[in-house]
């Protein structure tokens, strides 16, 4: 019985984080504030934004050079709040997963 309720105190935990996840905003800047990225913890994009001023005079090469790297820096950056928030559940539950 008690693996049972230990089983389903863990599947409510990782519900409970997923939807944290869902909306925690994570923004990456580029190119000198030129684009603007915003992913949530569960990696889903939520917009990007590019400043109009900066834009003006911006080549094509460019401009998709810091995008990339801007949408590169936010995806690592909710990776690494997912990690920490699945570490600590893990932690709460008594869970060693090797490389978390």
């Amino acid at each position: 019985m008690a693996g049972m309720f230990d089983q389903a105190k863990a599947l409510l935990k990782a519900k409970q984080v997923q939807n944290e996840l869902g909306k925690t905003e994570i923004e990456a800047k580029g190119g000198n504030g030129l684009v603007t990225v915003v992913f949530t913890g569960d990696m889903k994009l939520k917009s990007i934004d590019i400043d109009r001023e900066q834009f003006e005079g911006i080549g094509k090469e460019q401009l998709e050079r810091v995008l990339r790297d801007t949408i590169i820096q936010a995806m690592q950056q909710a990776q690494q709040v997912a990690a920490e928030k699945t570490k600590e559940v893990m932690k709460e539950l008594g869970v060693s997963i090797p490389g978390l």
